[in-house]
C-alpha cells in the first residue's frame, strides 16, 4: 500500500508525521514525500532519517509552490498500491492505524471503498475526539454535515481513485470534505471508530486566512458543483446540506475571531433550514459576540471530554 505526504515549509512538523509512518505495524509501505516547492528541498532536510522499514521512499519535488491537492495529486498518480492512505505533515499516526484500515478492507466487500478512522484534534482552545460510526452509503450523512475526517484519517482504493477523480486542485479550503462527495457517490465507506490519526489544527498563522479562502473561493464553488446531488434526494437535503455547510463557514470565522460574519452565517443556517439541531446553540451562543460564544464553546469541550472518560 502507499501513503502520499505533502509538505511545504514545516521542517518542525514534518519528521514527526514520518515517524509515524516508519513506526507502523503493517509492514509493505510504500511513502511518496511530495515537496510543494518548499525553500530548502525535504530531501535535504531529510538526509539523516532511515527509511529502511519501509519497502520504497520517493521524493516528488515541485519547483514552486502549488497548492496541497495539487501535490496530493502528484503522489497519486507516483503511487503503484492498491490502497492509498494521506498524512498532512503536521499531523501523525497510532501504530496500528495502516494495519486496521487494510484489515476493514479485507473484512469488508468489494464495494467498500473508503476506510476512515476516528481522529484526535489538538487545537489551540483543547483536545477534541471524534468516533466515527457512519458506514455504507454515506451520501445522505454528508449532505447533512456528518463529519468523516480528513485527508490524514482516510485510507483509499484506487480502482474508486479512478472512478470519482482525483482531489479538485481549485479548492483552497474542504479539499477532503469535497472529494469524499464524489467518492461517496462511487463506493461505500467502512469506518475504524478508535481514533488512530492524530491531528494539530489552526495554526495561528493560517485562521484568518482559512475563513477567507472558504467565505470567498471553497464555500460557492461547492454549492455550485454539489447541489444538484443534494437536489436528487428532495427539498429536506438540499436545505439541510445549505445549512451544513454555512454553519461550517460560521464555526471558521468564530475562529478567525470574525464573529459578527460568523453570527451571520449561523443566521443564514437557520433560515436555510430552522430544524437541522446542530446550529441551533452555535446560533444562540453566537448571538452575545466573543465571550458567549468562547464561554459556550469551553462547556462544551469539558462535556465532551467527561463524554470521552466515561466511554
Amino acid at each position: 500500500m502507499s501513503v502520499v505526504l505533502p509538505t511545504y515549509g514545516r521542517n518542525e512538523y514534518v519528521e514527526r508525521a514520518i515517524e509515524s509512518v516508519l513506526d507502523q505495524t503493517y509492514e509493505n509501505i510504500e511513502l511518496y514525500i511530495v515537496d510543494d516547492g518548499s525553500p530548502t528541498p525535504v530531501s535535504e532536510t531529510l538526509a539523516g532519517m532511515d527509511f529502511d522499514r519501509l519497502e520504497a521512499v520517493t521524493f516528488v519535488r515541485h519547483h514552486e509552490n502549488r497548492g496541497a491537492n495539487v501535490a496530493r495529486n502528484s503522489g497519486i498518480r507516483a503511487a503503484t498500491g492498491k490502497y492509498i492512505a494521506f498524512l498532512d505533515d503536521d499531523d501523525w499516526w497510532v501504530e496500528t492505524k495502516i494495519s486496521r484500515q487494510v484489515s476493514a478492507f479485507e473484512r469488508a466487500g468489494p464495494e467498500t471503498g473508503v476506510v476512515y478512522t476516528g481522529v484526535r484534534k489538538e487545537a489551540p482552545t483543547g483536545t477534541t475526539v471524534t468516533r466515527p460510526t457512519a458506514e455504507g452509503n454515506v451520501v445522505k450523512e454528508l449532505l447533512t454535515g456528518k463529519t468523516f475526517g480528513q485527508f490524514s484519517s482516510v485510507m483509499v482504493d484506487t480502482d474508486v481513485i479512478s472512478t470519482a477523480g482525483l482531489p479538485d486542485e481549485r479548492f483552497p479550503a474542504w479539499q477532503d470534505r469535497e472529494w469524499f462527495f464524489r467518492l461517496a457517490q462511487h463506493c461505500e465507506f467502512a469506518a475504524v471508530s478508535d481514533p488512530l490519526t492524530h491531528r494539530q489544527t489552526d495554526l495561528p498563522d493560517s485562521i484568518t486566512k482559512k475563513f477567507e479562502q472558504k467565505r470567498d473561493v471553497a464555500y460557492p464553488l461547492f454549492v455550485a458543483k454539489h447541489r444538484s446531488l443534494a437536489e436528487e434526494h428532495g427539498f429536506y437535503y438540499t436545505q439541510t446540506f445549505l445549512a451544513s455547510m454555512r454553519r461550517s463557514l460560521a464555526r471558521s470565522a468564530a475562529r478567525a475571531g470574525r464573529y459578527r460574519e460568523a453570527r451571520k452565517f449561523f443566521v443564514l443556517a437557520f433560515l436555510a433550514n430552522p430544524l437541522h439541531r446542530p446550529v441551533h446553540a452555535h446560533l444562540v451562543a453566537s448571538l452575545g459576540g466573543k465571550w458567549t460564544y468562547e464561554t459556550a464553546g469551553l462547556v462544551r469541550r469539558s462535556l465532551d471530554h467527561v463524554r470521552s472518560l466515561l466511554r
